[in-house]
């Protein structure tokens, strides 16, 4: 196969094998076509208010303050005095979008939506908005706009402030929350002299709804513990009591009012959210007004958590839910019909009505869900043959038919605890049965991608052996067999797709299941090369051979290891410091033995380190910019003193300019993070700079000459420059600790070839990237060359885990962009953190680079071997994919998939880019010098 097409053809399959995961495990939930289920009785109110109080964690509102008193005093009196309390569990990942989704439509968003945007709604769906006869909603633009835009007519209303009002720096993003309530006093005011609102204000079905970001913005600007935060809560507090008596007064104390406050989600002690970690999944609710239970008082009450005793309400009944379950709650309390895709339970101890509402509205939510499930069964039937569909049996059309009879029965003798009982039993049935036909192809379409993925790590390792090594001998092409083959396959694939087409199936399904064919072709195809590698092995010491191998695994193992614990690569570093003393290496190169010892025993400090972001600390930064320019005046030093007749003093200019851009960069980090402690905001000169250097630094690393060390310290401080004003903490010193060992590495690799006799020793400091090599300089693979590989992936594994667990969402912090931007973003702070990752990622691909060409080595071949180490690790982790247990659980099991699958393809295109920035050099006009020969 040639190298383009083997690229493309590898390309294709690392992103089929990317995208299945989100086929097989993440497709969208929702189904369409249910007829809507309201309570068929009057509600207990006719209006709803809902404060939703962004990244509000439950123990900030609910503990008390150091002297006793509580930190929302009103809202303290309402769970005391007037109404239910309890925590809200959300789901991961704890975003704004999936929180509000659940909370407002009643069902948990699959990743892919979250993916697609935070406005944009990927699927359509039905929510307590729509099904109201009038929503207004005041607050963000990042959320209101989304249940708008899915609402059938015109009656969902928003009022957001500008985009650019979200910002990190600002002095206090608590006017967020002020704007919010000022534009509520001004809207009932005005309704006084607009008849047409004021109508629409006493109509029933009513739903006002308030989103008050002010507390979300404070947690990640300053922390959830500072005094900005707690201070922000206490004004929301004062705000929700003048909402209440100004809708209490405006309706006359009709008594008719339901207020709900939440908070979509929570947030960690270092200002992030979105994994599963309990500050992040414990929200407050607090529930009163029209239909809803005054507190009750208990003598004991067990939970697994200690808050009760923490916040003073072990006597106060503490009733917990699922975020979802708060959909259908607003539902019944203002009558309208149940959101069409909710899988929420209503939580009835919340209602203060009468046993035949509750029993009533608890059959109309098992109604509602049943529905959905129906639709999905009768979706699957549809796609199925009759003779293969298996039925899921608990809920069979004569089990519906009995459970709602039975029901229906209780419900009449009034025996209402016994009709709720079998309601919450086919609740979950029907939950059940949703799941089952939602997972209903997940086996068979995992066990396709599987044996893809087996056919395809064979063939490279097939290519390998044929094209590098000197294992196999070249073998004439039978053309009968060939075709026989050919037909074979082909047969198999007419086959697989007449048993599809016969099915309906979606268009995704004939890629995942047809991919093993041609590759599964391309691998029997090599038999013969099987054969006469198998003659080759078996002639082998079966010791040797077995203990290799067992090296192998156990290299694999650690590094699949080291993304659930990053101590593991520390293992692995203090491991390599050893390498030398094994390998007897240090024997003919005993100082550059010490240096790789000593620069492995402190990279393996920083996965020792606590996860970046949790304390800035802008100091280090600040001395890592130093310590660049320390390092480069030393290398310039020995670059000027080296008589090397191929520079020229000119490019010397491009260092110092390099250097001045660090030492920029140092300045303005220092500088912003200062102006944003005394809520000065982001300096307009500062983030010109900021934005200026990200542009101009590879500009400048492309003026640098191509010589070996000289563009590798070029790249260095390219990269430095960028990676500064990215920085927050410790990790501002990992790229010089990691660059550091790369640069010995790539000597080290040079003096391991002499000692295996396979090259001479060529000089580093004269060796030119853009020489290209005489391919018939290119030796074969040799052993210790899988060990070459090997070290690649492990750098490239500590370039991403070094210094945090880049698996979970809450490892990045929005602190690391202030010096670009402080107005949130997610999409340009998203990819500014991408780069800041894929910094340490881009000096180990051009140091690979380095050590490819300078051990005589095609990269096509060492790349292979990477891509079949990487390929058994994704192998490791598809199998290790979560569809139970905690959330987190199932999270980090994906993006850890998804991680190695992008690390696959992400290494592809570094490649690529590797030798485009050890390779290229833009030769701008320069003024004609004699010199001297």
């Amino acid at each position: 196969m040639d190298i383009p097409v083997f690229i493309l053809a590898g390309l294709l399959v690392h992103c089929v094998f990317l995208v299945s995961i989100f086929d097989i495990y993440f497709s969208s939930p929702l189904v369409h076509g249910m007829t809507p289920q309201q309570t068929p009785l009057p509600p207990p109110a006719k209006r709803l208010v809902l404060f939703v109080a962004d990244g509000l964690r439950a123990d900030s509102l609910y503990e008390l303050d150091s002297n006793g008193t509580a930190r929302a005093p009103y809202l303290r009196s309402i769970l005391e005095n007037n109404g239910s309390w309890g925590i809200s569990h959300t789901r991961v990942p704890t975003e704004s979008r999936p929180g509000h989704v659940a909370l407002i439509a009643g069902f948990y968003e699959d990743v892919s939506a979250v993916a697609k945007g935070w406005k944009e709604n990927p699927v359509e769906f039905d929510s307590v908005f729509n099904e109201s006869k009038y929503t207004w909603s005041w607050g963000s633009p990042d959320i209101l706009p989304m249940f708008a835009k899915g609402a059938t007519g015109d009656h969902v209303y928003t009022f957001c402030y500008a985009a650019e009002s979200e910002d990190f720096g600002a002095e206090d993003a608590a006017k967020l929350d002020m704007w919010v309530f000022d534009h509520v006093k001004s809207f009932f005011k005005s309704s006084r002299s607009n008849q047409t609102l004021f109508s629409a204000l006493n109509e029933e079905k009513v739903v006002l709804f308030l989103h008050l970001l002010g507390i979300d913005t404070n947690g990640h600007a300053h922390r959830p513990n500072s005094r900005e935060y707690q201070e922000n809560i206490k004004q929301v507090d004062e705000g929700v009591k003048e909402i209440a008596s100004l809708i209490d007064n405006f309706y006359g104390n009709d008594g008719k009012t339901a207020f709900i406050l939440t908070s979509d989600h929570g947030m960690t002690d270092w200002g992030s959210h979105g994994a599963g970690h309990p500050s992040e999944t414990l929200t407050p609710l607090i529930v009163w007004g029209a239909g809803v239970n005054y507190p009750q008082k208990v003598t004991t009450q067990f939970f697994e958590d200690n808050f009760l005793e923490e916040w003073k309400l072990e006597n106060l009944k503490r009733l917990d839910v699922n975020q979802a379950d708060i959909a259908p709650l607003m539902a019944s309390l203002i009558g309208v019909p149940f959101p069409l895709n909710s899988v929420g339970t209503l939580p009835l101890e919340y209602l203060n009505t009468s046993a035949l509402f509750k029993t009533e509205s608890m059959f109309t939510n098992a109604v509602q869900i049943l529905e959905q499930f129906k639709v999905k069964m009768s979706q699957k039937k549809e796609t199925t043959l009759s003779i293969l569909f298996t039925p899921f049996k608990p809920l069979s059309a004569s089990e519906q038919i009995n459970y709602l009879k039975k029901i229906r029965l209780y419900i009449e003798q009034q025996k209402y605890d016994e009709a709720i009982s079998l309601c919450k039993t086919l609740i979950n049935l029907a939950l059940e049965g949703l799941s089952y036909y939602h997972t209903y192809d997940r086996l068979f379409l995992g066990l396709s991608i599987a044996v893809s993925f087996v056919g395809w790590t064979t063939y490279v390792i097939l290519v390998i052996i044929k094209a590098h090594t000197n294992l196999t001998k070249t073998v004439p092409a039978n053309k009968k067999k060939s075709t026989v083959l050919f037909y074979g396959f082909a047969s198999a694939g007419m086959i697989i797709t007449f048993f599809l087409l016969i099915q309906t199936c979606p268009w995704t399904y004939y890629i995942y299941c047809l991919l093993p064919v041609p590759v599964w072709y391309a691998v029997v195809k090599e038999i013969p090369v099987i054969q006469d590698l198998a003659t080759n092995v078996l002639s082998l010491h079966l010791g040797q051979s077995a203990g290799f191998l067992l090296v192998c695994i156990l290299g694999i193992e650690i590094l699949v290891f080291s993304f659930f614990y990053r101590s593991a690569l520390t293992v692995g570093l203090l491991v390599f410091a050893g390498w030398p003393v094994i390998t007897q290496l240090w024997i003919q190169a005993k100082t550059k033995a010490l240096i790789w010892t000593l620069l492995c025993v402190l990279l393996a400090i920083f996965p020792l380190m606590p996860v970046v972001g949790r304390e800035p600390n802008i100091p280090l930064v600040t001395a890592a910019g130093l310590l660049t320019i320390l390092i480069s005046l030393f290398l310039l030093t020995s670059l000027c003193k080296s008589e090397n007749k191929y520079r020229d003093n000119e490019d010397l200019k491009v260092y110092f300019y390099q250097m001045f851009s660090v030492a920029l960069s140092t300045y303005v980090v220092g500088s912003t993070h200062n102006s944003l402690k005394i809520k000065q905001g982001l300096p307009v000169m500062n983030q010109i700079i900021s934005w200026m250097t990200l542009v101009f630094s590879p500009v400048l690393l492309l003026l640098s000459p191509t010589f070996l060390f000289e563009r590798l310290f070029s790249i260095l401080l390219s990269l430095m420059s960028t990676y500064l004003l990215l920085s927050t903490g410790y990790e501002a010193l990992f790229p010089l600790a990691l660059f550091g060992l790369m640069f010995v590495w790539i000597n080290m690799e040079q003096e391991a070839l002499q000692h295996y006799g396979l090259s001479l020793k060529p000089k580093l400091a004269v060796f030119n990237f853009t020489c290209t090599m005489d391919i018939t300089q290119f030796r074969q693979l040799h052993l210790d060359d899988v060990r070459r590989s090997f070290f690649f992936v492990f750098f490239i594994v500590t370039a991403f885990f070094g210094t945090g667990n880049i698996a979970s969402i809450n490892s990045f912090d929005p602190a690391s962009v202030y010096c670009f931007l402080t107005v949130f973003s997610p999409f340009m702070m998203g990819g500014l953190l991408l780069l800041k990752v894929a910094i340490p990622f881009v000096l180990v691909s051009c140091a690979f680079e380095a050590v490819q060409v300078t051990t005589q080595l095609s990269s096509k071949s060492l790349f292979l071997i990477v891509l079949v180490i990487s390929d058994i690790m994704a192998l490791h982790f598809f199998f290790l994919v979560k569809d139970y247990g905690s959330w987190l659980d199932i999270g980090t099991s994906i993006s850890h998939y998804v991680l190695v699958m992008s690390l696959t393809i992400f290494m592809m295109v570094m490649n690529g880019l590797a030798q485009l920035l050890t390779t290229r050099r833009l030769e701008l006009p320069r003024r004609n010098k004699h010199h001297s020969m």
